[in-house]
């Protein structure tokens, strides 16, 4: 059954949007959107998505919804406005941030959109392109963290746990503090932006995966994901989490 968890924020009206967001009941690549949807005092439904329930959502709808499958067609006045699709799920898959009825999916599309309503957006290209250039190699790193993780193999998967400990991860990690390090603090453009919430917000996640505190050693980037997760907000959100909404239960195992 889909957990339904009405959140309040501050500064809503009845002309505001109606966000629901769609996820699994853990942290994951919906974590990053929680914090910026609280962060940004953003009224929301947060939706999560039991693993038992997930093919059942995945199938059609007998009634059809509105999804807007590209942002140049729903933005062009002279094309149709977004266009009809039958499935529940634009893509099949999650997050999707719903607004207004609309589904829209992908995590980072969906953190661009919502960092340009909370202010963690760039000031101009070239703030933008190093906000996405640190957001495409964490997601980088996120993969193959992923790929270890889900491997279906026991012996593949402990044959690839050695290299991503003591290579991958370091290797990301290392640049990602000297950037820090390079830019008071932050990941880019020496201020706080969505590049941090996207990085940090998933952390608590890494640490359940991989069983210790990823970001040992790394002491810019352990300050930084304090502040990122003392920000009024998501202190508040961060402070009322489950341990089964870090990680959803299934996933832990020897």
């Amino acid at each position: 059954m889909a957990a339904t968890c009405p959140l309040a924020g501050a500064g809503t009206s009845h002309s505001s949007p109606s966000y629901k967001l769609h996820y699994f009941h853990l942290a994951g690549l919906g974590e990053p959107i929680r914090y910026m949807l609280h962060y940004g005092g953003i009224l929301f439904e947060d939706i999560r998505i039991g693993a038992e329930d997930w093919p059942e959502h995945k199938k059609s709808r007998t009634a059809t919804l509105r999804i807007c499958i590209s942002p140049l067609l729903c933005g062009d006045s002279s094309l149709p406005s977004p266009l009809l699709a039958s499935a529940e799920m634009p893509f099949g898959t999650m997050p999707v941030l719903e607004v207004d009825g609309v589904m829209y999916t992908q995590s980072r599309a969906i953190c661009r959109f919502l960092a340009g309503r909370v202010g963690l957006a760039g000031a101009g290209p070239e703030e933008c392109l190093r906000i996405d250039m640190i957001v495409d190699a964490f997601n980088d790193l996120r993969a193959a963290v992923s790929d270890w993780f889900y491997e279906s193999s026991p012996q593949t998967k402990a044959a690839k746990l050695g290299p991503l400990v003591d290579k991958t991860i370091p290797y990301y990690l290392s640049r990602f503090e000297d950037t820090a390090k390079e830019n008071s603090g932050y990941l880019a453009n020496n201020k706080l932006s969505w590049a941090d919430f996207y990085f940090c917000a998933p952390m608590t996640w890494f640490d359940a995966m991989l069983r210790r505190n990823v970001l040992d050693g790394y002491p810019v980037l352990q300050e930084l994901r304090r502040r990122v997760d003392a920000l009024p907000g998501v202190a508040t959100y961060v402070a009322s989490r489950t341990n089964s909404e870090k990680l959803c239960p299934r996933f832990v195992g020897p």
